[in-house]
């Protein structure tokens, strides 16, 4: 508890339970009225929890699906495959470690699997570039998805970006057409291919591996076309009005169900992922499984065909 992480917003849950770790330390064998004490402020502090996340803002989202304890790539790596194999460069330019790809066994099923790596420390997240893939990460995507299109193996992606990588370097080695041709490889699988927002989805560095025929969000994860600072910038010239860009660009997984741009929603424990990883990984791979299921009985051209219509319908019945 003393290591946990609170958001601004989480204060009133945070004195709650600075007050369990004081009481709890004072608990004793024989301290019976200190136990009954405990005991209401730990109902307190988890109804606290359920009420504040059943009724978060756009911008709080943000900051949930932004945080630093959020399962991360390899985590969900690390709890629902087995014998994962990594595969690294894109035999072309080098290798980007913000993007990490293999192949693995996920239930008993062999599959492709890819996803962004932000980082958990200061040298992890410099290492994989605070999860902003180059052109090189993307094409690096394309090679494998190409790999398990021939084997017939199913994809997984686990999108968590801010974005791709925007640097000079980046526009110099083709960042849009890299981008363009990992989007285009995505539609031209004849195998299942499922992605989940596991945290940001940010613009076309998110779609260019999450152009599946199942699209999912964790509860509190947002997907957006730019940054609530860059929108806000962007459209107001002022980044302090991150809030009410979070708000008015509909950014969150609720809005985006509604809207048809997602198939699903993966509830998060109370008080986000961050709280019980373990059950979020579980409840991932639960969906991810379901998902792959569904596609079991149909043809590659049908798989194809469906992926494509399925994009090709959003915006028609708004």
């Amino acid at each position: 508890m003393s290591m946990r992480s609170y958001l601004d917003f989480e204060k009133p849950v945070a004195e709650l339970e600075a007050k369990i770790d004081e009481l709890r330390a004072l608990q004793t064998d024989e301290s019976g009225a200190i136990g009954e004490e405990l005991v209401k402020l730990e109902s307190r502090a988890a109804k606290a929890l359920v009420d504040l996340y059943a009724a978060l803002t756009p911008w709080q989202k943000t900051q949930v699906a932004r945080h630093q304890m959020r399962p991360h790539f390899v985590n969900y790596i690390e709890g629902m495959i087995e014998d994962f194999t990594p595969l690294a460069g894109d035999r072309k330019f080098a290798e980007d470690e913000a993007l990490i790809a293999g192949f693995g066994r996920f239930r008993g099923q062999s599959v492709c699997i890819m996803g962004q790596e932000k980082g958990s420390d200061t040298e992890g997240r410099l290492r994989h570039n605070f999860g902003m893939t180059r052109p090189e990460g993307y094409r690096k995507a394309v090679r494998l998805m190409e790999m398990a299109d021939r084997f017939e193996l199913p994809v997984i992606s686990l999108v968590d970006t801010a974005g791709a990588f925007p640097g000079i370097d980046a526009e110099e080695r083709g960042q849009a057409e890299a981008i363009a041709r990992s989007t285009e490889a995505c539609l031209a699988l004849g195998v299942p291919n499922v992605a989940v927002v596991v945290g940001e989805g940010g613009s076309g560095g998110a779609v260019a591996i999450a152009t599946a025929n199942r699209v999912m969000m964790l509860e509190h994860a947002i997907y957006t076309v730019a940054s609530p600072e860059a929108s806000a910038s962007i459209l107001w010239r002022d980044s302090g009005r991150r809030q009410d860009a979070a708000t008015n660009m509909k950014i969150t997984a609720q809005d985006l169900l509604r809207f048809g741009i997602i198939d699903g929603i993966i509830p998060e424990p109370a008080g986000g992922a961050h709280r019980d990883p373990e059950a979020m990984i579980r409840r991932t791979g639960d969906a991810i499984e379901t998902a792959i299921v569904s596609f079991s009985n149909m043809s590659r051209d049908d798989i194809r065909a469906a992926r494509a219509e399925k994009f090709l319908a959003m915006g028609r019945k708004l």
